[in-house]
């Protein structure tokens, strides 16, 4: 995107974009855990989030690896044995509602495994090496996955495990959980809930996140 610094390190409206995501599961009184994956050379930028969350809350930093699988998996391996589910979210999703984190958090109470996701609109098209179209899929069975991603804490683990074994690079952590052979629920989020990805989504960001701040004071 032009910057020096990764995204969840930008600055908007006098937060990062990982302090603007942190905040959004600061205030759940059943959070007891926050790890943090980034490379060596911005943990102490990530540090500052620490501020953001409620002094029971247990905070730490760990570094990444190669892939985003590596560093979630580094993330997992320091997980406290208190800890029940496990809530794996994206530092450049910003403006996840706290509703559709709870109704994941419910879901994956229950259920074992749930996403939040939305569903497609657009029409998908299977296409070949040769960018032949090979299929279009019934859009009404199509949903593009979101984060958080919630998880038992043993079966995310389990899940992490069976993908190291089998050299099994997935996704995202459901599709980790689907290699395991177990069961994941979709829980519908929102469209507000997107990815900062690309430079337009920067400039989204920005305007949202600027708006919010004047409307606050």
């Amino acid at each position: 995107m032009g910057e020096d610094l990764p995204k969840p390190f930008l600055e908007i409206a006098g937060k990062t974009i990982l302090g603007h995501t942190v905040s959004r599961f600061a205030g759940f009184r059943t959070l007891t855990q926050v790890v943090i994956a980034t490379t060596a050379e911005h943990i102490e930028l990530a540090g500052i989030v620490k501020k953001f969350l409620p002094e029971h809350v247990s905070f730490k930093i760990i570094e990444g690896g190669a892939e985003r699988q590596d560093s979630i998996n580094n993330a997992i391996n320091v997980i406290d044995d208190g800890v029940d589910l496990v809530a794996i979210h994206d530092a450049v999703r910003p403006f996840v509602k706290q509703e559709s984190i709870q109704a994941c958090l419910r879901a994956a109470a229950s259920a074992g495994a749930a996403i939040l996701a939305i569903p497609a609109k657009d029409t998908i098209k299977k296409i070949s090496d040769e960018y032949r179209i090979l299929e279009t899929p019934d859009r009404k069975y199509l949903w593009q996955a979101q984060t958080p991603q919630i998880f038992g804490r043993d079966l995310i683990r389990r899940a992490y495990e069976h993908a190291g074994e089998h050299n099994y690079l997935g996704t995202d952590d459901a599709s980790l959980v689907e290699f395991l052979g177990e069961q994941v629920v979709v829980v519908e989020g929102s469209r507000e809930n997107f990815k900062i990805t690309y430079p337009l989504d920067l400039r989204l960001a920005e305007l949202l996140l600027n708006s919010n701040q004047s409307n606050s004071e």
